[in-house]
């Protein structure tokens, strides 16, 4: 992974260019006080599915041996010199990443906010590596890069689109510096906008861990729905703030398998409620939508609300 950071600033084996692609023909100004963040999060969705079975065939296959030998040389080096020569993102995946990121982007003009983004200087937040627990090769990532970037930019205030990225910058990160901007996320900016129903039907909210229990944006998400008319199915066991499950997606590059099983019985449970689940973040996003086969529809919150 910091073989990857160190290579194209990504802690994937991912052409950085597509991090930016959702901005083309919007019009967004490069930097300013005010930036949009996306750490790149929902564009690497679409990478991530796509590496996700090569992990699976090496761990289960006579090849485990092999790959274990290769990471104790330096699998990740190895990886980010010839994964992205195998392994591709799907366009159409790539196009409907861009079309989420592009919607926020929308809402937020729709609400009156001004912002600029880093375009090719964005830097990825870091937060997988403080979430594999690698916090040394977090905070000097952060410092050198993520913080060193902001300075540059003399950015004072960050606009977050995914839980992870809002999560490092609000509750870890300020444990080993002191951030001189501040942090929004963009859920809190477009809740009073008016929004309407790409959809006609009833569905249910899949939670972020994260926004869900620890950064208090449960409420925010569902009065936003509220808003655009969409009627989304509770039950106390399925959807409650500390009873929801997770998707299983952070141990995705760790045990694909288990990933999988995790996913497979959250989607069981939510299909119960609704066969159109809505999730607001990528990870989710990404880890339900492959494992679903056919079991529900696997939406992101702005694909199926839209500006007035």
């Amino acid at each position: 992974m910091k073989g990857s950071l160190n290579s194209n600033g990504l802690p994937i084996p991912m052409d950085k260019a597509y991090c930016s692609e959702w901005a083309k023909d919007l019009n967004i100004p490069r930097g300013g006080s005010t930036i949009i963040y996306t750490s790149c999060l929902y564009q690497m969705a679409p990478m991530i599915n796509e590496l996700v079975p090569w992990i699976e065939k090496i761990k289960g296959s006579s090849l485990s041996a092999f790959a274990g030998t290769l990471s104790r040389a330096g699998l990740g080096g190895i990886l980010s010199r010839f994964a992205g020569f195998m392994v591709k993102p799907n366009k159409a995946d790539i196009d409907r990443a861009n079309g989420i990121v592009r919607n926020i982007a929308r809402a937020l003009q729709k609400a009156g906010i001004s912002f600029g983004f880093l375009y090719e200087d964005e830097p990825y937040s870091g937060a997988l590596l403080h979430e594999i627990g690698a916090e040394d090769a977090f905070m000097d990532y952060f410092e050198n890069t993520v913080l060193k970037t902001l300075r540059k930019y003399e950015v004072k205030r960050v606009i977050t689109i995914d839980p992870h990225t809002h999560n490092v910058l609000v509750n870890v990160a300020p444990n080993y510096f002191k951030l001189n901007f501040e942090v929004v996320n963009y859920l809190d900016l477009i809740k009073g906008i008016k929004v309407r129903s790409r959809i006609g039907n009833d569905v249910v909210i899949h939670d972020s861990c994260l926004y869900a229990r620890y950064l208090n944006k449960y409420d925010i998400y569902r009065s936003i729905l509220d808003n655009a008319g969409i009627k989304h199915l509770e039950d106390p066991m399925i959807t409650g703030r500390e009873t929801s499950t997770c998707c299983g997606g952070p141990l995705e590059s760790l045990s694909p398998e288990l990933s999988k099983k995790i996913a497979k019985i959250r989607i069981e449970n939510l299909a119960r409620l609704s066969k159109t689940v809505v999730t607001v973040c990528p990870i989710c996003l990404a880890n339900l939508g492959r494992n679903a086969e056919g079991a529900a529809q696997i939406l992101d919150i702005n694909e199926i609300i839209e500006p007035e």
